[in-house]
């Protein structure tokens, strides 16, 4: 199969905290209307605190190679300026690159605005720019978004008035002291609302080295991915359970403790998943790497300790009651000793033992011997053939029945 080319025509990169100690203070992501808006398209290193955000109107190879040299760059400590530059080496390409310690930068073929918002007197300064090279200044808060439309989108022609609103948004809540994560998930829903460059993509939280990974880049080439301002989940205001679409549409009560489910959006859940908070479980889970095992186990996992705190027992019986609900399937249930928690560092590991064959459940745990079963069993199968050899020769037996 030929990939087709590949091109994010939003970008965001937000720093609100330069010194890097807020665990949220900068960000950054990428979508587009596109098709194959793989995790290529917003890079990130998570020991070197940057991102590279990529787009543009090149091919897929040359947007890949202006990624490795940029990034080879910036791991030999050039400015973000120096790695944004090296767009312009590339035919139609674009490179966003930044994080909390160097500032940001844009390079390339782009239409962008430069936010900045003064620390003494909160003064917000939106500026536009448009191919060359755009630059946030290291230490300074402040953004850099960029959008286009896509050939195609029903949307095409609101680019220019999105970016300016969206861009005076971002400084506005730079402005009035929100994460920068929480910030780029706002902006993302707002461009996906208003502009249709919508699918995902992704966003990472270079402080914190979180990523939302593959949660809405598409499953196949040549697709796109999940749109953002659509629904994604269902989330517990409780206990905090939650599930994904489509198995959402079913669920109007948490399983868990009954309560009421609310529905979260695609751009929020990005934000949900990389912001640090002090209410946040780290879940691992080991023993199976069916679709949706870990996804889910870490969402009830979170809704567990919520309600019960870092309990095995009260996990272990959670997951098990997920079990029952078909929520996770494909797995045995497990017992306090397959959970290890570690309440210090807020994180719990799950040791699942996967079902042989293609079982989707574990066998029921009924209070009867299983050789009563079979006796049972063959009981039902004598009499059973006794009814069909009575139906057989019921005209015959009615005839002799008869004559006598």
């Amino acid at each position: 199969m030929t990939m087709s080319s590949v091109a994010a025509t939003c970008n965001i990169i937000v720093i609100t905290d330069p010194t890097g100690q807020d665990p949220n203070g900068a960000a950054a992501g990428s979508m587009s209307f596109a098709q194959n808006m793989f995790q290529s398209t917003f890079l990130m290193s998570k020991d070197n605190h940057f991102a590279v955000l990529s787009g543009g109107t090149g091919s897929s190879d040359v947007r890949l190679d202006s990624i490795v040299d940029a990034v080879a760059n910036l791991e030999n400590n050039v400015s973000a300026s120096s790695a944004a530059a090296i767009a312009s080496s590339y035919d139609g390409a674009r490179l966003v690159v930044g994080g909390p310690y160097m500032g940001a930068a844009i390079g390339g073929s782009f239409d962008a605005y430069v936010i900045t918002v003064n620390g003494n007197d909160s003064d917000i300064t939106v500026t536009p720019y448009s191919s060359g090279v755009a630059t946030l200044q290291p230490g300074q808060k402040g953004a850099i978004i960029h959008l286009r439309n896509t050939n195609g989108n029903p949307m095409y022609g609101t680019a220019d008035t999105v970016r300016r609103d969206t861009a005076m948004n971002i400084g506005k809540m730079i402005r009035d002291g929100y994460p920068a994560t929480t910030i780029l998930s706002e902006a993302m829903g707002e461009v996906a609302r208003d502009s249709g460059e919508k699918y995902g993509g992704g966003g990472v939280n270079l402080v914190s080295g979180l990523s939302t990974s593959d949660m809405f880049t598409p499953t196949d080439m040549n697709t796109t991915g999940y749109p953002m301002d659509e629904a994604y989940s269902k989330v517990c205001d409780e206990c905090g359970w939650g599930i994904g679409y489509p198995a959402a549409e079913t669920y109007d009560k948490c399983p868990i403790c009954g309560g009421d489910l609310k529905i979260v959006h695609a751009y929020e859940a990005l934000g949900n998943a990389i912001t640090v908070n002090p209410d946040s479980v780290s879940v691992s889970v080991y023993g199976s790497g069916k679709s949706g095992i870990a996804s889910t186990t870490k969402e009830i996992v979170q809704a567990s300790v919520n309600k019960y705190g870092y309990d095995s027992s009260s996990i272990a019986g959670s997951i098990n009651k997920g079990i029952n609900n078909g929520l996770l399937m494909g797995v045995d249930y497990v017992e306090p000793k397959d959970i290890n928690v570690k309440a210090d560092s807020k994180a719990v590991g799950v040791y699942y033992t996967a079902l042989p064959g293609d079982r989707s459940s574990p066998s029921w745990d009924l209070p009867v011997d299983e050789n009563i079963l079979n006796i049972l069993g063959s009981i039902q199968t004598a009499v059973g053939i006794v009814l069909i050899l009575l139906v057989i020769f019921r005209s015959r037996l009615l005839k002799s029945f008869q004559n006598r």
